[in-house]
C-alpha cells in the first residue's frame, strides 16, 4: 500500500500543473486581499467596519486555493482516466479498492499541503497588507477560526475534485461542471433561494471560512455537517462508479 500511495503521490506533483495552479492561486488571493484592504479603509473611514474585522477578512481572502486544491486532484485523476493508464494502475494496485484507498489518502495530503501553505500565508497577510498604516492588525478568536476555516476546506476541496474526477472521468467535462458548480450554480441558489443554497457545498464551505459577504449561511457546526454530508455522498458515489464501472 506504501508504494501505491507513494505512486498516486507522484502523479499529483510531477509536472508543471500544481506550480501553475498555486501561482494562480496566490496571485488571485493577493489580489483579492488588496481589494478587501481598499474597500475596508473606506469603511474604517466610515466606521463601518473595524481593525479587527479588516485582519480577519485579510486571512479569509485566502479561500482560493481551495478550488485549486481541487483542480490539482482532479486532474490527477481525470488524467489517469483520459489516457488509459487508469487500468494499468489498477492491475498493479492489486484491486480497485485499493487503488480507491490510496487515490483518496493522497487527496487528503494534497489538500494538506496545499492547506498549509495558504495558512502560511493568510496568518501573515494582515502584518504585510497593513504594513504602513495608521494601525497594525488585530488578531482575534475571530480571525483564528477564519484561518481554520480556511484551511478545513481547502482539504475538503482536494477530496471533492478527486471524487468529482472519479465520478465524471472525462477530465473537461470535470472541470467545467466544478467551476460551473462554484462560480454560477451555488452563488445564483444563493441569491435566489437563500433557504436551498446555504445547503450547496460552496456555500457550506463559505459559511465554514466564516464568510461575512454572504447573508443568510448556515452556523458554522451545520455548515460542517453539511459540508461532510456531500463528501459522504460523493464518496459513496464514486466508490460505486470506480468498483462497477468497466476502466478504460
Amino acid at each position: 500500500m506504501r508504494d501505491l500511495i507513494a505512486s498516486e503521490w507522484q502523479k499529483v506533483w510531477t509536472g508543471k500543473a500544481w506550480w501553475a495552479l498555486a501561482l494562480a492561486a496566490t496571485l488571485l488571493c493577493v489580489l483579492a486581499d488588496a481589494g478587501f484592504l481598499t474597500q475596508a479603509l473606506d469603511e474604517l473611514d466610515q466606521g463601518t467596519t473595524t481593525v479587527a474585522q479588516t485582519t480577519a477578512s485579510l486571512v479569509q481572502g485566502w479561500f482560493m486555493v481551495e478550488l485549486v486544491a481541487a483542480l490539482a486532484t482532479m486532474l490527477a485523476v481525470t488524467r489517469e482516466f483520459s489516457s488509459g493508464s487508469v487500468m494499468r494502475t489498477t492491475l498493479l494496485g492489486g484491486s480497485r479498492l485499493r487503488v480507491l484507498g490510496a487515490k483518496l489518502t493522497v487527496a487528503a495530503a494534497t489538500g494538506a499541503v496545499f492547506a498549509l501553505g495558504a495558512g502560511v500565508l493568510a496568518a501573515v497577510s494582515p502584518w504585510v497588507f497593513l504594513a504602513g498604516q495608521d494601525f497594525g492588525p488585530q488578531w482575534t478568536a475571530e480571525a483564528t477560526r477564519t484561518l481554520l476555516g480556511v484551511m478545513g476546506v481547502i482539504v475538503a476541496g482536494a477530496l471533492w475534485g478527486c471524487l468529482l474526477g472519479l465520478i465524471i472521468r472525462q477530465q473537461v467535462v470535470a472541470v467545467v461542471v466544478m467551476l460551473l458548480s462554484t462560480w454560477l450554480v451555488s452563488g445564483g441558489l444563493q441569491r435566489l433561494a437563500p433557504d436551498v443554497g446555504k445547503f450547496t457545498i460552496d456555500e457550506a464551505m463559505a459559511a465554514v471560512y466564516q464568510d461575512s459577504s454572504t447573508a443568510g449561511l448556515l452556523s458554522t457546526p451545520w455548515a460542517i455537517v453539511v459540508l461532510a454530508a456531500w463528501i459522504a455522498a460523493a464518496a459513496v458515489a464514486g466508490r460505486a462508479l470506480f468498483l462497477r464501472r468497466d476502466l478504460p
